[in-house]
């Protein structure tokens, strides 16, 4: 139901929320029309790799940033994860495959590939020495993890809208 303001005492607020619905729901549908999966097997297989290491990431990091109280079944189980994806990462990545406008990953990561095997061994390394003891212990892990991520990324990586 939609109201017009008809004087400044009365309220608009039907109006704003309905005002509020359109706009979020123009906003995910947009969205969801942008964002699209890889379709090609070894983008698929590269994409799935990444958003299993996204998501031990973002256990650890909502311990470190208080979102989440300390689990250390859940911080163990997320450092496993990030240890045996990073591991994965070479044989998820040795084959570029067809060009897919979806995936994520630049051309340079081929022709680059041994600096593109240290940054991922660089990876791996910071998720075995990962300390998931305590809070702290995980916050003090994080510079490290974070920066694996990132120095790969800002080379070999494009990021999509």
């Amino acid at each position: 139901m939609l109201y017009f303001r008809q004087s400044a005492s009365q309220g608009a607020r039907p109006m704003k929320f309905a005002r509020l619905a359109i706009v979020a729901a123009l906003i995910g549908a947009g969205g969801a029309a942008v964002q699209a999966d890889p379709t090609d097997p070894n983008a698929i297989l590269r994409a799935n790799v990444m958003k299993d290491i996204g998501g031990a990431m973002k256990v650890l990091g909502d311990i470190a940033g208080g979102k989440t109280a300390y689990d250390a079944a859940a911080a163990e189980a997320a450092k496993a994860k990030l240890v045996a994806d990073a591991a994965a990462i070479p044989e998820a990545f040795k084959t570029e495959g067809a060009a897919d406008p979806e995936s994520e990953a630049k051309p340079e990561i081929w022709t680059g590939w041994d600096d593109f095997l240290k940054k991922a061994g660089a990876l791996e390394a910071a998720a075995g020495a990962a300390d998931v003891g305590s809070v702290g212990a995980i916050k003090a892990s994080m510079g490290a993890l974070g920066g694996a991520c990132k120095d790969c990324h800002t080379t070999y990586r494009t990021m999509k809208m």
